[in-house]
């Protein structure tokens, strides 16, 4: 599950156009939900980039792993992890991505001087983000616990999406064999479904999962990121001690032990001990 990164420690210097290079969460509740994730991930927080209002970058070891942001008072807009995908022109993308049927919410725009983004959505309603920059924050580390592993899309059917985004990013796709399942979530109760990896140059860099009406109907289409732990079933136990919900408990599946949860603001994630 963590192919699309380095070895422990490390990351790629530079990301692939369409790699998962950053991971974002936008909350009501900023300081209570940086006190969650310190609580569980021993996450520090510093003052980031403030174009789209408050956000602070989650950090170990000083080095930062994802960020956090302040949605408006006055927006009630589901709170959920974003993952951002690497592009070398993040207009050119945008484009594309309205080309092929998607859409762009905001952006693209400068985000200081850390490079240019934009966020969009997928013809089903799924989010996404898209970065440009010669470096970024995420690339300092991964690999290690509290660091995003995977992420993976949970939508109705993969056919309907995996065309889009292999013309927007250009994603070598390759189904899960028949009668098989490569699902990097595997087993995690939301049905079985179709399964689509998503590979840059060849490597595994996230995935498509098509659960049909096993998906929540309360979330709709969704990616789904996937936080390294060293003992799953232990940090599950401190989602709850920390005021979050354990959604699937902890159990082994093929790439892993998983577990998902959600946090205090409802924000669901997944936390996995990958198989090594």
């Amino acid at each position: 599950m963590t192919e699309a990164r380095g070895s422990a420690g490390q990351a790629h210097a530079r990301y692939a156009p369409g790699t998962p290079c950053w991971v974002s969460l936008m909350v009501h509740g900023l300081e209570a939900t940086q006190d969650f994730y310190q609580g569980l991930f021993g996450w520090e927080f510093r003052q980031g980039p403030q174009h789209l209002g408050a956000y602070v970058r989650a950090l170990l070891d000083g080095r930062a792993v994802a960020g956090i942001g302040r949605l408006p008072a006055d927006r009630r807009l589901p709170v959920a992890w974003t993952p951002y995908l690497a592009s070398d022109d993040v207009d050119s993308t945008a484009h594309v991505v309205r080309l092929s049927g998607g859409t762009i919410a905001v952006g693209p725009l400068d985000a200081a001087d850390a490079g240019r983004m934009a966020i969009g959505s997928d013809p089903a309603g799924a989010v996404f983000g898209i970065w440009q920059g010669a470096a970024h924050p995420g690339a300092a580390l991964a690999g290690v616990p509290g660091t995003p592993a995977w992420n993976e899309l949970r939508t109705y059917d993969s056919v309907g999406v995996v065309k889009f985004y292999a013309t927007a990013f250009g994603y070598e796709p390759r189904p899960a064999a028949a009668g098989g399942d490569e699902g990097e979530g595997k087993g995690e109760g939301e049905g079985e479904g179709d399964y689509v990896t998503l590979l840059v140059e060849g490597r595994p860099v996230a995935g498509i999962r098509g659960v049909g009406s096993a998906l929540p109907r309360d979330r709709g289409p969704h990616w789904m990121t996937y936080f390294e732990v060293a003992d799953p079933d232990a940090a599950a136990e401190r989602v709850l001690e920390l005021g979050g919900q354990v959604l699937t408990p902890a159990r082994d599946a093929e790439h892993g032990r998983v577990a998902q949860v959600s946090d205090p603001e409802g924000a669901r994630f997944s936390l996995v001990r990958s198989a090594r």
